[in-house]
């Protein structure tokens, strides 16, 4: 199964946490009509990406403040062509960007959410406005580990969910409720 046939597959069964995640599941699913290349920066009216919000065994999320949109928000970003499937694309970038080795990652998706950004192709030519079609994970911090931060990220830290920081990107409060719930 190639990288695309599983997103559309993840995406047709998951039952959504939400009824705007739902929303944004069909839109995903109609995105990735195009075909592969839904899954790649190359389709600049949008595209597919995995992310993930990692918890640990405090109740706490690691949120990492994004270099480039100064945000708190989970780690992420876009697939890769070796990326086997949704889920192990939103591993790999939550391994990277955290740089928390034994991450374990709940393969079903917590939330899917469509955003706006300035997004740089990987052509090289400049940053031009795209969508983010962002099929969300819930990945488990071993007890013990320590976050490493990446050349993506100004910061990394641990928040508990009642204390959430500030300026904090649409959709992470979102994917608090259904993350917990899994657990």
């Amino acid at each position: 199964m190639t990288l695309h046939e599983d997103a559309v597959a993840t995406l047709t069964t998951w039952n959504a946490t939400s009824d705007p995640a739902d929303l944004a599941r069909k839109r995903t699913l109609e995105l990735l009509t195009a075909g592969p290349v839904a899954m790649t920066r190359a389709h600049r009216r949008g595209h597919v990406t995995a992310s993930a919000l990692i918890v640990d065994e405090n109740r706490r999320v690691l949120l990492c403040l994004h270099g480039r949109l100064g945000l708190w928000m989970q780690v992420g970003g876009h697939c890769e062509p070796d990326d086997p499937t949704l889920a192990a694309a939103a591993l790999r970038e939550a391994t990277e960007e955290s740089g928390i080795p034994g991450l374990r990652l709940d393969p079903n998706p917590i939330d899917v959410d469509v955003h706006e950004v300035r997004c740089a192709p990987a052509e090289g030519r400049p940053a031009e406005r795209s969508w983010h079609f962002d099929v969300r994970f819930l990945a488990i911090c071993p007890a013990g580990a320590v976050e490493q931060i990446s050349d993506e990220s100004a910061a990394l830290s641990w928040f508990s969910v009642d204390d959430l920081p500030s300026p904090l990107a649409e959709g992470v409060v979102q994917q608090v409720a259904p993350a917990f719930a899994r657990l």
